[in-house]
């Protein structure tokens, strides 16, 4: 899959940079208004940890099956379309994930509306990161960090409202449906702003209604998914995929469990909790900001073992400590050091000259996977272990991810292209 955008002049560039921008701050800001609501959702539909951990898996499910159709939505789609679609969908997928949890208390519902929700999430994801590479080889500048800062400054958003609606007891319901209707509005306006290909750059379909045209469409879906299994195959990109799952399983597992974890492990109210997410995803933001000045200046490799190395940190005081300001600050330590290992690594594999492009993709499938599957594996082991003891595996996938980091950045050690 290859998606060429047109050349653009320097207004127009820095108006897609920032269409861009809006779009992962959208796209944080969807994730984080379910994610501050989870205890709240808990407690309201009388839930277990392990049967929050089997409502996650909706979520995992829906998002696996959302990355798997993303290379041929993106390529029907194109970026532009393709962002619209998704985002509306997930605008969708959360007024009715309020209906289902907050007005109706289904769990089979709600179960539905969490795979609609990581389908279209998934998508949206995939496409953004596309969208955000092309966008760093336009402009030859490190800006994928700075975008995931934005999806992290969503998320502050979300979580600094969740913590609201929490201490005012707004219903879940009139929460994501009011979350819903903003992310739709703003997404509408903004996809203007995203350029359309250049005639004759994107592949024509087969020819409609002919046996042709159709036998075509299915040697190119064949020689897509053959070229793809043989790229995800490369030492490099493994590594690389390696890399970029540990560490969003780090990020996947603080978004689905810290706010819980604060609350049952650290005996903080709901709404203390929401806000030592916050305190997690506003060093997250700190990181990502910061990551692009920081590469430039010590490079790829000595940036993820800093921060990394800080999260593990981070992680285990977490789990140990038994003071609230210790749990604060060790959340943020958890999230400076989650906060470049996607991103840098998206960089990395966009690095290509010719199939940036698809390597984003896989490398994609690769950290949502971790992302959305990892944490409802832990709502299992914390059932068993409780949810502090749980986290000691997260430290261990960190741990894994800091031992490739040199091996996934020799070949792609540059700063900036």
């Amino acid at each position: 899959m290859s998606i060429t955008q047109p050349a653009v002049a320097r207004g127009s560039l820095s108006a897609w940079r920032n269409a861009v921008f809006v779009f992962f701050s959208l796209s944080g800001l969807g994730f984080a208004s379910w994610v501050s609501r989870i205890p709240a959702v808990r407690d309201g539909m009388h839930l277990g940890t392990e049967t929050v951990g089997l409502l996650l898996f909706g979520l995992a499910i829906g998002s696996i099956a959302g990355l798997a159709t993303a290379p041929n939505y993106l390529t029907r789609f194109g970026t532009r379309t393709g962002l619209l679609y998704s985002l509306l969908a997930m605008a969708t997928a959360t007024v009715l994930l309020g209906l289902a949890t907050g007005a109706v208390g289904s769990f089979a519902l709600s179960a539905a509306a969490l795979f609609i929700f990581g389908f279209s999430y998934s998508i949206t994801d995939v496409v953004m990161n596309v969208e955000g590479a092309e966008v760093e080889r336009a402009t030859g500048r490190t800006l994928l960090p700075l975008m995931h800062a934005f999806f992290s400054l969503g998320t502050i958003l979300g979580a600094v409202l969740g913590a609201a609606a929490a201490l005012h007891t707004v219903p879940v319901a009139l929460h994501f449906g009011a979350a819903g209707v903003a992310i739709a509005a703003a997404g509408t306006w903004t996809v203007r702003y995203i350029p359309l290909p250049a005639a004759g750059d994107s592949e024509p379909g087969p020819a409609a209604g002919t046996l042709a045209g159709t036998v075509r469409g299915h040697d190119r879906i064949r020689d897509r998914l053959r070229a793809t299994l043989l790229l995800a195959a490369e030492p490099q990109l493994l590594f690389l995929g390696l890399l970029v799952v540990g560490m969003a399983f780090v990020e996947g597992s603080a978004n689905d469990w810290l706010p819980l974890a604060a609350v049952d492990g650290h005996a903080f109210d709901n709404a203390g909790g929401a806000l030592v997410y916050g305190a997690f995803v506003a060093a997250m933001t700190v990181g990502r900001a910061a990551g692009g000045p920081l590469i430039d200046a010590i490079g790829r490799r000595r940036t993820l073992l800093l921060t990394g190395t800080l999260g593990f940190v981070g992680i285990l005081v977490f789990i140990l400590t038994d003071q609230h300001w210790t749990a604060f600050c060790a959340a943020a330590l958890w999230g400076l050091g989650g906060s470049l290992g996607f991103p840098v690594g998206i960089s990395a594999a966009a690095d290509h000259p010719t199939d940036a492009a698809r390597r984003v993709s896989i490398l994609s499938i690769f950290g949502y996977t971790a992302f959305l599957v990892g944490p409802p594996i832990l709502g299992f082991i914390s059932e068993h272990l409780g949810i502090l003891d749980a986290f000691y595996v997260v430290a261990g996938m960190l741990l894994v991810s800091l031992l490739v980091v040199p091996r996934a950045m020799r070949g792609a050690s540059r700063s900036a292209r």
